[in-house]
């Protein structure tokens, strides 16, 4: 797919910025913001590409809930309860394109069932303080294979699980005994032959085929002696194989030293992927799409963008460098 995808990134302070030709050039996406949020400084921490349209996007940030028609290029702000807040996470209902669902900080979800017309905030009983201040809502997964199941991970208050479509929702065990363990910052549903349920925290890459109600972990090697543990972010699945696992990691947050981990058996076994450049911070996010399973992008938090058309065997780092990268997507042209 050479010059067949775009590109889009979530920064903080610039807004999404988006590559129409798979990185060769760059332009600042058009935002339709209110007038508090000009002339555009806004944070964007996180964009979610619509399975139902591939050319449909959403995008939160400080400013309010966005949504894009056009590959990223335009974004339209959708009036939502949560401007003025931080939108942490978005999700778009598998099987329903008028439900989407927002997560904040101050931590809260939010869900739409008219495509953001009206809303309705969720009875998750999330804590209000933890020891790094306000949690916040990191990711919001709808189970594809029954949408009634719902899970959340907050940072730093563990996993919520909704099993009647968001009515009631039981705070999880605790992913294991130290507080990190409840820091989450990935989560993703691997649908193989055993369903998993795939979280990450400051510590490693957590594990649950029982939806969460116990777990395993796996930490990674770290990048110097001194470190006591490698730090991990996103966590995303091959579009077409959910064997192939991506994790994002670093020496810490913002760090100094990145890593793309891979596995292509299910998590029995890791490699780093073997990038050109090393990355100069904790590799926040990884981003794949079921229009082409072999297109994988990847953003460093301090603005490194690397791509891969093979699977992630190989990567190329683009010549364009951001400033802070919370947010990375590709869509098809």
């Amino acid at each position: 797919m050479a010059q067949g995808y775009t590109i889009c990134v979530g920064t903080v302070g610039a807004g999404v910025w988006f590559s129409p030709d798979s990185g060769d050039h760059w332009r600042r996406s058009k935002m339709n913001l209110p007038f508090h949020a000009e002339p555009g400084e806004v944070q964007i921490r996180s964009l979610a590409v619509s399975p139902h349209n591939p050319h449909h996007l959403l995008a939160g940030s400080e400013a309010g809930l966005y949504r894009s028609e056009d590959n990223g290029a335009t974004w339209q702000l959708v009036e939502s309860p949560m401007d003025g807040m931080q939108i942490w996470s978005t999700a778009w209902h598998p099987t329903d394109p008028n439900v989407i669902l927002a997560g904040t900080k101050p931590p809260a979800v939010f869900r739409s069932r008219d495509g953001g017309k009206h809303w309705q905030k969720l009875s998750i009983p999330i804590a209000k303080e933890c020891f790094a201040g306000a949690p916040k809502v990191t990711n919001v997964v709808v189970d594809p294979r029954n949408s009634r199941n719902i899970f959340v991970g907050v940072e730093i208050d563990g996993v919520y699980r909704s099993r009647d479509d968001g009515e009631t929702w039981t705070h999880l065990p605790p992913l294991g005994d130290k507080m990190i363990n409840q820091d989450i910052h990935g989560l993703t549903l691997s649908q193989g032959r055993t369903a998993k349920l795939l979280a990450t925290t400051p510590d490693g890459l957590w594990t649950s085929t029982d939806e969460g109600e116990s777990w395993d972990l796996h930490g990674f090697p770290t990048f110097a002696e001194r470190d006591t543990i490698s730090y991990c972010r996103g966590v995303t699945l091959g579009a077409d194989n959910p064997d192939l696992i991506f994790v994002g990691n670093g020496d810490f947050i913002p760090g100094k030293r990145g890593a793309i981990q891979r596995s292509t058996d299910g998590g029995k076994s890791w490699n780093p992927c073997r990038l050109p450049v090393e990355p100069n911070s904790v590799i926040y996010w990884v981003a794949t799409n079921p229009a082409d399973p072999k297109v994988v992008v990847a953003a460093s938090l301090h603005g490194y963008v690397y791509a891969s058309t093979d699977g992630g065997e190989s990567w190329q780092k683009n010549r364009r460098e951001f400033g802070e990268i919370r947010a990375i997507a590709w869509v098809p042209n």
